[in-house]
């Protein structure tokens, strides 16, 4: 697979007045294949959005190399600009433009057609919004708006930070379908987000940072198998004697409200004993994923 982006030791520092000076980026370093969705993960503070803007030509790098679509982002390179797309982390729309109004404005920055309207009113699904203000959207229509505006373009290489946040569960879940479909049509993706169901339902591979540096890159389903944890089975407790939880203590075993939950690295095993204690109502059956990856990774302590 061709790479559409390549990143080599990038760094980036901040020096605020009157404070130290702040290391967001240090020594990151990847690839990203051509029609990839590749995701980068990391608590509040890790780099995520930093690294994305260095990538995309925002910010300046203090070092190391980008290339995008063969390309240095930085300075800045009208025929680059061209070839990507940009969701950024906050929406910004002209004031009182209408939907329609809204991206016939940056079809006409990008020099698309009206036809190219049309178009992506259709694959993003604000058809019958066309009309409305984009201050009078929901959050998940503004949301796909921004979507909309990152692709008016036609770009190759299309930059997602944090596209679903704040949106409620249904929304979220029809943003990454949307996601996954623009992908399909052969586009890269390069996704930051702090939702790691979101992460393991959309990315290829994705890079885990924190304090600046890649500390984990993979497809999500390798960086679980690599964990190596045990999987968890819970069933209610009352099917269970106290003798035959006490039979079962070379497990890990824990009680809570009601319920009893047993960690092995053996589960086949323990549903052919629980089955045979008749203890298979309620069965929960909860394995790795890429949340243990991170927290084993990043840590458990709170982030300001």
């Amino acid at each position: 697979m061709d790479s559409a982006i390549e990143v080599a030791d990038l760094r980036k520092t901040f020096r605020p007045r009157n404070a130290p000076p702040v290391e967001a980026v240090r020594g990151v370093g990847f690839s990203v294949g051509e029609g990839e969705f590749f995701g980068i993960l990391g608590p509040n503070g890790a780099g995520k959005t930093t690294t994305l803007e260095m990538i995309e030509g925002i910010l300046e790098p203090d070092g190391g190399r980008v290339a995008v679509l063969g390309r240095s982002p930085w300075p800045h390179s009208a025929e680059l600009t061209s070839r990507i797309g940009v969701q950024l982390q906050t929406n910004a729309f002209f004031e009182f433009l209408t939907v329609t109004e809204q991206l016939r404005t940056y079809a006409q920055l990008y020099g698309q057609p009206e036809e190219r309207v049309e178009e992506i009113l259709d694959v993003v699904g604000l058809s019958e919004h066309r009309r409305q203000r984009c201050e009078k959207l929901s959050g998940g229509q503004q949301q796909r708006l921004s979507i909309a505006c990152a692709l008016i373009g036609d770009p190759e290489v299309v930059f997602l930070d944090e596209p679903t946040s704040a949106l409620d569960p249904q929304a979220r879940r029809n943003m990454w379908e949307l996601l996954r479909k623009i992908n399909a049509e052969g586009r890269t993706m390069v996704l930051t987000t702090h939702y790691m169901e979101e992460a393991e339902f959309l990315c290829d591979r994705v890079a885990i940072m924190d304090s600046g540096r890649i500390l984990a890159l993979d497809s999500p389903a390798s960086l679980v198998a690599g964990l190596d944890a045990p999987t968890h089975i819970k069933v209610g407790a009352h099917q269970l004697s106290d003798a035959q939880v006490e039979d079962l203590t070379d497990l890990g075993v824990q009680r809570e409200n009601g319920t009893v939950e047993f960690e092995t690295r053996d589960p086949q095993a323990l549903l052919v004993r629980l089955a045979e204690a008749g203890a298979l109502e309620g069965l929960a059956v909860r394995t790795a994923n890429l949340e243990d990856v991170f927290l084993g990774v990043t840590g458990r302590e709170w982030r300001d």
